[in-house]
């Protein structure tokens, strides 16, 4: 007797036929219901496989987040990602001081100077001068240019 690696049920069955019939599926989640669909057919991984053009170690993947989880799996779960570091009212206030006098003793903003000073006013708690001239650039505003901004009385 052939060994059935899943089982679907008649209502997943129905569920993946619907899908596969709507074509605004991703190539993953198509690839996905195929394979379960194949298994559940009775193929074993290596038919499977190669029907799919895909791992036995996919294959067996797929399976086992099935019995897992059912057809949720099919998407991929949602990630974190990197968090925001620096919000906007924060690159806000990089520009704004930015077009604001140097200290005594300076003639012109650098980026390091701009980074000492945000951290000093306590504007963000860590900066470095690559990220406030990314802020810059991003705004269009030049540390070398003659006019930054800053108005002469």
């Amino acid at each position: 007797m052939k060994k059935q690696h899943i089982k679907l049920t008649a209502e997943d069955r129905k569920t993946l036929e619907l899908k596969l019939s709507k074509e605004t599926l991703s190539a993953k989640v198509r690839k996905r219901i195929l394979g379960l669909q194949a298994l559940d057919r009775g193929l074993s991984y290596q038919a499977a496989k190669k029907e799919l053009k895909t791992s036995h170690t996919t294959l067996s993947t797929w399976a086992k987040k099935y019995k897992e989880s059912g057809l949720s799996f099919l998407q991929d779960q949602a990630r974190s990602g990197r968090p925001i570091g620096i919000s906007g009212e924060d690159r806000a206030k990089v520009t704004a001081l930015a077009c604001t006098q140097t200290p005594d003793g300076y003639g012109k903003w650098s980026l390091r100077l701009l980074a000492d000073k945000l951290v000093e006013l306590e504007y963000v708690e860590k900066i470095s001068h690559t990220k406030v001239s990314q802020i810059l650039k991003k705004t269009n505003l030049s540390l070398t240019s003659k006019s930054n901004g800053v108005s002469e009385l």
